[in-house]
């Protein structure tokens, strides 16, 4: 991986952000989107990730906000392709990192904007002239406009880097081809490219085919891909969809939708959904039948988001924030007729939705998760009454932590039993997860 990450003492991108007011840039301009999305860029190879660095653009007009990020989000996909013309066109790294991300960003603009080089190349000059008191502009003119020389030259070099031309790190290839010997170019594509905008209509509120006709009246184009989802011809702002505000309906991947529909709550049950942040799946469970569920997660900040989003859509539950293996402290010993255990992971499903995940990842880190997934199921497991079913969730697609991390379950709990098992690898429709629906024996 080519991810230069800061020295020690070093500070990053985030720490030393100045404030809009600094900059002589017009907000509208694509030098204010490069170097915006610069500060993001440089915050992720730092090792921070995309969704905390995106906080730092709070004081961004909507427009402009929405600017960096198509261009971050753009850069970062092209894992590998950016990093590797910077390793052929630098001779070192350099010491500061927002200038060689103001790089990725302008190679990412000249990749899709060919046509308007000239005038990327100068907005690129006129950002560096906000980073490090103007000191890399001459370096930016003199590399993207070498890079403009070379680019047919750098092309061919490209076909022969695996990191390049697939747009993932080395080793996460090296997992996919011994997983799906014959898929992983499609999983790979499909990680490449842009995510579809998918809604679950809350069937509490309003009928999938009515919600339609909603959306239709409001010139928006949308088809349903069964039971409550619908996907946008293409993506929008929440706030411009029909009734979003009244809770009629919420964003949530096609795939993720299968949590409930598996887990299929019947009215009455007690149920408990362990890793709940940020709610998508137990407000489902709630729409799809009165249970009392409980919904927990370590994360305090975030299980302020599950409460927020049950209250838009005019949903209950209790909601605890707390480590869902330290049973002891939240648990009242009353026993579950159904839990979810939408598990820590990889991540390595949704990459496409979370470009980030390709730097920040280590492969050295799927042991880590494997780990915190068995230990999960195995404080969950005493937790279900006898007859009750648990759905194990990812959104990973490495065996490891999917069918690998199921069968070494089973062998360790006796009274365990599949009922399902279900493997989506990413496509246009879908992100990538996994599922097993067990049942205790009674």
């Amino acid at each position: 991986m080519r991810v230069r990450r800061p020295a020690s003492g070093q500070q990053t991108a985030a720490e030393r952000r100045n404030p809009p007011a600094d900059s002589a840039l017009a907000s509208d301009s694509l030098a204010f989107s490069l170097l915006l999305a610069a500060r993001l860029i440089a915050a992720v190879r730092s090792g921070k990730s995309l969704t905390q660095a995106l906080g730092t653009l709070g004081g961004e007009s909507p427009a402009a906000r929405a600017a960096a990020q198509d261009v971050t989000y753009g850069s970062l996909r092209r894992y590998g392709c950016g990093e590797f013309v910077l390793g052929r066109l630098l001779t070192r790294a350099l010491p500061h990192p927002e200038v060689e991300a103001l790089l990725l960003a302008a190679l990412y603009r000249l990749h899709t904007r060919p046509d308007s080089a000239y005038m990327i190349v100068d907005q690129a000059v006129a950002a560096a002239g906000e980073l490090a008191g103007g000191a890399f502009k001459g370096l930016v003119n003199g590399l993207l406009r070498n890079y403009q020389r070379q680019r047919h030259v750098l092309q061919v070099a490209m076909a022969d880097d695996d990191e390049a031309t697939q747009q993932h790190p080395r080793w996460w290839l090296a997992r996919l081809r011994r997983a799906y010997p014959d898929r992983w170019p499609g999983i790979v594509a499909a990680g490449n490219g842009q995510p579809p905008m998918t809604l679950r209509v809350n069937q509490r509120r309003i009928e999938v085919a009515d919600y339609l006709a909603r959306l239709q009246a409001a010139g928006l184009c949308a088809r349903s891909l069964g039971g409550q989802a619908l996907v946008l011809d293409r993506p929008m702002p929440v706030d411009a969809l029909p009734g979003f505000a009244d809770g009629l309906v919420s964003v949530q991947d096609a795939g993720a939708q299968r949590a409930a529909e598996l887990l299929a709550p019947v009215a009455g049950q007690r149920v408990l959904d362990a890793c709940a942040a940020p709610g998508g799946k137990a407000a489902h469970l709630l729409e799809a039948a009165d249970v009392d569920l409980l919904a927990v997660d370590i994360d305090a900040v975030r299980t302020r988001r599950v409460e927020d989003n049950l209250r838009r859509l005019g949903l209950t539950a209790k909601v605890t924030p707390a480590d869902c293996c330290a049973t002891e402290q939240w648990w009242d010993g009353q026993f579950f007729d159904a839990i979810l255990a939408d598990v820590p992971c990889s991540a390595s499903g949704v990459v496409r939705r979370h470009p980030d995940i390709k730097y920040l990842r280590r492969e050295s880190d799927i042991r880590g998760f494997v780990r915190i997934q068995a230990e999960i199921l195995d404080r969950l497991w005493p937790l279900l009454k006898a007859g009750g079913k648990l759905l194990y969730a990812t959104c990973s697609v490495f065996p490891e932590e999917n069918r690998a991390q199921i069968d070494a379950f089973v062998f360790r709990q006796p009274d365990a039993r599949r009922l399902i098992e279900e493997e989506l690898v990413p496509q246009p429709e879908h992100d990538g997860f996994f599922y097993a629906l067990l049942q205790k024996a009674a």
